[in-house]
């Protein structure tokens, strides 16, 4: 009889809401987030070994886009969300079973008095709070082809926007977040079939509200304002 999946951690990020995420995890590999371990799994042996590897997979849920029912066609974003593509040709959130697999990079593990073993990664692609139901070490010599075709993604994977950010607004972020939130930007957070250099978007990061426009591959940044974070235990 086959066992329940149990979450065994939850991630500490800086995005409190699904919009401005990357799509993809290693794009902005200056986001920093923290793996915190639920109570049942924080036994520092179970990482015994860890500390010894750059990279590791997640393994999680989209605990944000859980449906009753699936489709056997999605629309990718970057494919301006007007053509179809099936589903198990794409990484949409839309599946059979909401499942995320995400390749981090491990900084290092911090052994907490009260959280036992917290683990410190970078280039994260999950909003705060997300399940993660296992952690697997990353092998660069079974896991890393970079003959691999990459299908109609190879079409979008260098795009990027230029990022106008006036200098009184960027003073209000502090330094440490500075390089991730403009990696996010040029990453252009944008649904692709949205394009009114007029509209006015707007996305929750570290508990600012980063508001912008985007006109000609250019996004200029022009509110920034502080909001609550959603969650206590804080991204450092």
């Amino acid at each position: 009889m086959s066992q329940p999946m149990k979450v065994i951690a939850r991630i500490c990020t800086d995005f409190p809401t699904k919009f401005g995420i990357p799509r993809q995890s290693g794009l902005v590999q200056a986001l920093k987030a923290k793996i915190v371990f639920e109570p049942e799994f924080r036994n520092p042996d179970a990482v015994r070994g860890l500390e010894d590897f750059s990279y590791i997979w997640l393994l999680w849920e989209f605990s944000e886009s859980v449906r009753g029912t699936w489709s056997p066609t999605v629309r990718p974003p970057r494919l301006g969300g007007n053509r179809r593509m099936g589903v198990f040709a794409t990484r949409s959130p839309f599946r059979p079973n909401p499942i995320g697999l995400s390749s981090v990079q491990l900084e290092r593990i911090e052994l907490h008095p009260n959280l036992g073993p917290v683990l410190h990664i970078t280039g994260a692609d999950l909003m705060d709070g997300t399940p993660i139901y296992d952690i697997k070490p990353y092998l660069s010599f079974v896991d890393s082809h970079p003959e691999a075709r990459g299908g109609f993604a190879e079409s979008t994977k260098d795009y990027r926007l230029s990022v106008e950010f006036p200098k009184d607004l960027l003073e209000q972020i502090p330094v440490g977040r500075r390089e991730a939130l403009i990696g996010v930007l040029a990453s252009d957070p944008r649904p692709s079939y949205q394009n009114d250099p007029e509209r006015v978007y707007g996305f929750r990061f570290a508990g600012w509200e980063i508001k912008f426009n985007v006109r000609d591959s250019v996004l200029t940044v022009c509110q920034v304002t502080t909001t609550p974070r959603n969650s206590g235990a804080e991204v450092k």
